[in-house]
């Protein structure tokens, strides 16, 4: 059967357990995080010396995964035999080594467990793929889009009984970006150090993660926005200071989505909060910066604004370019900006 994360989840912590798991995708936040809950929950402490097995792609093979499923736990009702990373596994690439896959996932073993978590996407139309659909669960999980980030920072916090606000994930997602592991453990870290019920605000994260509450690329798109030309020229020049932190093509990256969003601001018929939080699918918070932006540049000011990001963009990647600092490149991108 197909699933989701939290479905799979929900189903593994009340021990329903299928006989076999195919897992892959490219986000390895989740596939850890099934990993970790597997171990957890499908044999008991006690029994795991004898009867669960972690295996490392890259250290064994096919058959060795599959004579390890077809032995008996030791006096125990089930065993756990677990593959990381299996996109290395000696032989999963080819034919022989997928029918062999295909035909044990067809008739598992009843007092084991196998499962498998593949680090790159896989093609679920593939017979041995499909068969672990048929007789267990099968889950793709994919890295989120940029615009699901603070979504998924809001709905990360809820989920460990804080609150956040969204600044803050906004902090949180322009300074670490879509890397979901390292997202998470930076709030856990928060939680550490906060008092009961107090929220994550934004001079927590200043204050907790070390991001600068003054000096962030949400603060320049506030200022650009105001064509606030002091302060936003205060912030590159912290930036090109401190390039091993705020990384150019990181910055303009996001300021190429900043603008963009302007763009779409502009092109919408609908021109109220909601419908232009939707359009650009952001939390409401953050609408009126679009809109403080859309009245500041004309139209055609933003398209030319998003060809000079294009530009700097190339440059930091030393595309057709003299040799210019980070620091100096977002210097030049920020006065055609603001002139």
């Amino acid at each position: 059967m197909s699933a989701t994360v939290d479905t799979l989840l929900k189903d593994i912590r009340n021990k329903r357990i299928a006989p076999v798991y195919l897992i892959h995708g490219d986000e390895p936040f989740y596939l850890d995080k099934i990993a970790d809950e597997l171990e957890k929950v499908v044999v008991p402490v006690a029994e795991r010396g004898f009867n669960q097995f972690v295996l490392f792609g890259k250290d064994a093979d096919v058959g060795t995964v599959l004579n390890n499923a077809r032995r008996y736990p030791f006096m125990a009702d089930r065993q756990l035999v677990l593959v990381k990373e299996a996109q290395q596994l000696n032989g999963i690439k080819d034919k022989q080594g997928q029918q062999l896959l295909e035909s044990y996932a067809m008739e598992p073993l009843g007092s084991t467990v196998l499962a498998i978590f593949h680090q790159e996407p896989l093609d679920e139309r593939k017979g041995w793929v499909k068969a672990f659909a048929s007789k267990g669960v099968l889950l793709g999980v994919k890295k989120l889009y940029e615009n699901k980030l603070v979504d998924w920072v809001g709905e990360y916090c809820r989920g460990r009984g804080v609150k956040i606000s969204p600044k803050a994930c906004q902090m949180l997602v322009e300074s670490i970006g879509n890397d979901l592991k390292r997202m998470a453990g930076e709030v856990d870290k928060m939680l550490l150090n906060l008092r009961v019920d107090e929220e994550i605000s934004a001079t927590t994260v200043e204050r907790l993660v070390g991001i600068s509450k003054e000096y962030n690329v949400f603060e320049l798109q506030k200022a650009l926005a105001q064509r606030d030309v002091l302060k936003a020229n205060r912030i590159v020049d912290y930036f090109g200071r401190n390039a091993k932190d705020n990384p150019a093509v990181v910055v303009l990256a996001q300021l190429y989505q900043y603008f963009s969003r302007v763009l779409l601001v502009q092109a919408s018929k609908d021109q109220s909060e909601r419908g232009l939080a939707s359009v650009l699918a952001v939390n409401p918070f953050f609408v009126k910066d679009y809109l403080s932006a859309a009245r500041a540049y004309p139209m055609v000011k933003v398209a030319d604004i998003i060809h000079a990001i294009r530009r700097a963009d190339a440059q930091a990647k030393g595309i057709d370019t003299p040799a210019l600092s980070e620091g100096d490149i977002l210097k030049e991108l920020i006065f055609s900006v603001l002139h």
